[in-house]
């Protein structure tokens, strides 16, 4: 185990791993994916209430439950980088922010697009909604603190406090609709109890938040090997990496 951690500190091996990740995870995340739209979007049967506006549903749920999920990842590895030092952690943390601030901002756009049939408004200051706003937020805070520091180190330190002090959205989020009057309705994916969505429905939903996990995942390590290349220019495993490539 510390043996693997300690491969993690070291950037050549990083970078090579996740290359090799993604020449299998990358095609795999793209047949599920689009199976999963095929799935949902077209052969999915009408709701009895919101007719096929309701479709939108498997883009919009799987994209908020991995932005919550990429806060945690963007969080943990913030605490990483405190407490232990490791650049690799920063580089994760660094990574890990945009891909959580482009999905919660699909989160935002396809709830006001299912909104506004449903609801009648693209926007309404519901207790959910406004937490997701403030997860955006978030997300953007840690990307512009970053880049506002010429002192990378303490970028990184600044980045990681943030990351974790916004830790505290994530329950308010998770549990909005029941603390809160909300538009928005309960779960209707439950992991105790009996879910209150049909399972023609369900599956496919399943299905596309299983890919949009493995799309972040691709998207994170894609975005960890570019960082990883920005910060080791100058070193001699990327010399002789551009070398290699130059001669393939």
């Amino acid at each position: 185990m510390w043996s693997f951690f300690h491969k993690l500190g070291s950037p050549p091996w990083l970078y090579s791993i996740a290359g090799t990740i993604l020449r299998w995870l990358l095609p795999i995340t793209l047949v599920v994916l689009v199976a999963g739209a095929v799935w949902g979007l077209l052969y999915t049967p009408p709701d009895f209430r919101q007719g096929n506006s309701y479709r939108i549903m498997y883009i919009h749920v799987p994209t908020a439950v991995v932005a919550l999920a990429g806060y945690y990842v963007m969080a943990i590895a913030g605490a990483i980088s405190l407490i232990w030092r490791m650049k690799m952690a920063d580089v994760a943390m660094r990574a890990a922010a945009p891909i959580g601030a482009m999905l919660t901002f699909l989160a935002l756009v396809t709830g006001a697009i299912w909104g506004k049939p449903t609801w009648g408004t693209w926007w309404e200051w519901d207790a959910r909604i406004t937490s997701m706003l403030v997860l955006f937020f978030l997300y953007l805070g840690v990307m512009v603190l970053y880049d506002a520091y010429d002192n990378k180190e303490a970028a990184g330190r600044a980045c990681a406090v943030l990351s974790l002090v916004g830790t505290v959205n994530i329950p308010i989020i998770y549990k909005s609709v029941d603390w809160w009057y909300s538009l928005h309705q309960p779960a209707s994916i439950k992991f105790t109890g009996e879910s209150t969505i049909d399972s023609s429905m369900l599956y496919p939903l399943l299905l596309m938040i299983v890919a949009f996990y493995a799309l972040y995942t691709c998207c994170l390590l894609m975005n960890m090997r570019t960082e990883l290349l920005r910060r080791e220019a100058r070193t001699g495993w990327v010399r002789r990496l551009i070398v290699e490539e130059g001669k393939g």
